[in-house]
């Protein structure tokens, strides 16, 4: 996408598709969460190849036309929001790593702390994988609340040879969810992709009291490289007509650390009977062709026990 202007993708009319969603929770899980896809142009089979985190790990599935998937199969437990890439040659997958999952379980009722990092594993082929090894681990106050250490929703960009991962951080708890959200963004850079990481000192985004879309906490952000600049797309969390909320949002940058709100590209629809009635989530934009999409997940309701959340995508040409 490095041969786009910020101008392109902000002019691109990105709609969410008739077909969405390609993926729903199965398995017991709730969620279906997370998307970060390799286009056919990237994968060593010509697929697609998407990552994606349930309640019990993240799984991995392939597709002749990036919306029918095969039945997808557990890649690794303990493991929540990859991003997948591939780095000279090889791909590296990024992915939280969290505590067992009945410390989770024990997180959202208040009764243990929440610890996770960030941690990678390496491939030639996308079938046999390295043991993972951590890269961004807990270094700054920011990253700790009261309800523990998150560092969470990597994102890798290399720029001008360095490697910058960015990520979340710290844990605000979301009442009528039941559970919490990231509160800070940050990022971390290193020469190296896979370790070696140094976090910044402070946040470069966090929850803002007076706006509309990030007046909870900062959800997550997903910044590109393009020929003018960077562009980033964030999903806050905030709170209007006494929900809580998320909406997916463009933002530039240029230098890629500091950020400007642009437009809103989707927001939920308000229809706690739809897929994405309350919240949209972290989404992974790629371009094949001539067409842009913008896969993501939402959740049609807060209610824990009743709410689901799918992956889907929205589409554009880009002209």
């Amino acid at each position: 996408m490095n041969n786009l202007t910020i101008n392109q993708i902000l002019g691109a009319d990105l709609r969410v598709s008739e077909l969405s969603p390609v993926i729903k929770p199965g398995n017991s899980s709730f969620v279906a969460a997370d998307p970060s896809l390799l286009t056919p142009d990237e994968s060593p089979d010509g697929l697609w190849h998407i990552f994606f985190h349930t309640t019990f790990g993240v799984r991995h599935a392939v597709s002749k036309d990036g919306i029918n998937f095969e039945k997808s199969e557990k890649f690794f437990g303990r493991a929540m929001r990859p991003d997948i890439n591939r780095i000279g040659g090889r791909y590296y997958l990024f992915y939280e790593r969290t505590r067992p999952i009945i410390f989770n379980g024990l997180n959202v009722l208040n009764l243990a702390k929440w610890k996770s990092e960030i941690y990678v594993s390496e491939s030639e082929d996308l079938k046999q994988w390295s043991e993972p090894k951590p890269v961004i681990t807990h270094t700054r106050e920011y990253e700790e609340s009261e309800r523990g250490i998150s560092i969470s929703n990597p994102f890798y960009l290399c720029d001008n040879g360095i490697s910058r991962l960015y990520y979340s951080c710290g844990l605000t708890y979301v009442e009528d969810c039941g559970f919490c959200e990231p509160t800070y963004i940050s990022y971390a850079e290193s020469k190296r992709a896979d370790g070696d990481y140094v976090s910044a000192e402070s946040p470069v985004i966090k929850p803002d009291p007076e706006s509309i879309y990030t007046n909870i906490c900062s959800g997550c952000l997903k910044v590109y490289k393009l020929k003018d600049g960077y562009l980033g797309i964030q999903n806050g969390i905030y709170r209007q007509d006494g929900k809580s909320k998320s909406a997916i949002m463009a933002l530039s940058s240029r230098d890629g650390l500091n950020f400007r709100f642009e437009k809103i590209l989707i927001e939920p629809d308000g229809n706690e009977n739809s897929w994405m009635g309350q919240y949209v989530y972290a989404s992974h934009l790629v371009k094949h062709g001539n067409e842009l999409r913008l896969y993501f997940n939402a959740r049609n309701k807060s209610d824990m026990l009743r709410g689901r959340e799918c992956i889907g995508f929205a589409s554009a040409e880009i002209r």
